[in-house]
C-alpha cells in the first residue's frame, strides 16, 4: 500500500469514527439524563438531611456529629462526601452494618437504607432510649423507629415526621421541623 492510500484510509477511517461518536451522541446524551436526575435527587436529599439535623439538639452538642449511614442506600451518595454540617459543624459519615450492636454508641445519627424487617427491628431495639436521629429512605410507613422519613419523588425530596419516636429518642427538634415536614419538599 502506498503512503498516499494510507493516508487516505486512515483519513476515512476517522471520518467513520467520528460519524460514529456523532450517532452515538444522542444515545449518550439520552442515557444521561437519568444520571444528571439522580445526582440532583441525591443532592436534594443531602439538603434535607442536613437540614433535619441542623434542627436537632443532642443533650451534649456532638463535635463531630456522627452520620452513620446502614444498609443498602440509594441516595446516601452525596452525603458521603459531607464533611460539615449547615451551620458549619463539623460532620463525619461512614458506614455500619445494620447488625453493628455498637451503633447507638457510635452514632448520633442514622440513616437507614433498605433492610429487611428483622434487621429493622433489630436496628431500632439498639438506639431505642439513645439519642439517636434516625431518619429513613426506604419506602418506611413512619409509624415505628424512625424519627424522620424521606419521601423522595421525580419533582422533590419531603419528609414525615414520626412524633412518638422523636419523643423517646433524646434528643429535641425545633418545632420548625414539624411545620417543615407538612409542607416542604426540596426540588431535585
Amino acid at each position: 500500500m502506498t503512503r498516499a492510500r494510507e493516508r487516505l484510509t486512515c483519513g476515512a477511517l476517522s471520518l467513520v469514527l467520528a460519524a460514529l461518536l456523532l450517532l452515538a451522541g444522542p444515545a449518550h446524551a439520552q442515557a444521561s439524563p437519568p444520571s444528571q436526575q439522580a445526582q440532583e435527587r441525591a443532592k436534594a436529599v443531602t439538603q434535607v438531611v442536613l437540614g433535619i439535623l441542623s434542627y436537632a439538639r443532642w443533650p451534649t452538642e456532638p463535635m463531630p456529629l456522627r452520620l452513620c449511614l446502614v444498609g443498602p442506600t440509594e441516595y446516601a451518595d452525596d452525603l458521603i462526601k459531607s464533611t460539615v454540617q449547615n451551620a458549619g459543624q463539623p460532620l463525619l459519615v461512614r458506614r455500619l452494618l445494620a447488625d453493628d450492636r455498637q451503633i447507638a454508641q457510635a452514632c448520633d445519627a442514622v440513616y437507614v437504607g433498605k433492610l429487611d424487617p428483622g434487621q429493622r427491628d433489630r436496628l431500632f431495639e439498639v438506639i431505642s432510649g439513645h439519642p439517636v436521629v434516625s431518619i429513613s429512605e426506604a419506602d418506611d410507613p413512619c409509624t415505628v423507629g424512625s424519627l424522620f422519613c424521606l419521601r423522595v419523588g421525580d419533582e422533590q425530596v419531603a419528609f414525615e415526621v414520626n412524633l412518638d419516636s422523636v419523643a423517646r429518642s433524646g434528643v429535641r427538634i425545633h418545632p420548625s421541623v414539624l411545620q417543615l415536614s407538612r409542607r416542604r419538599a426540596v426540588q431535585p
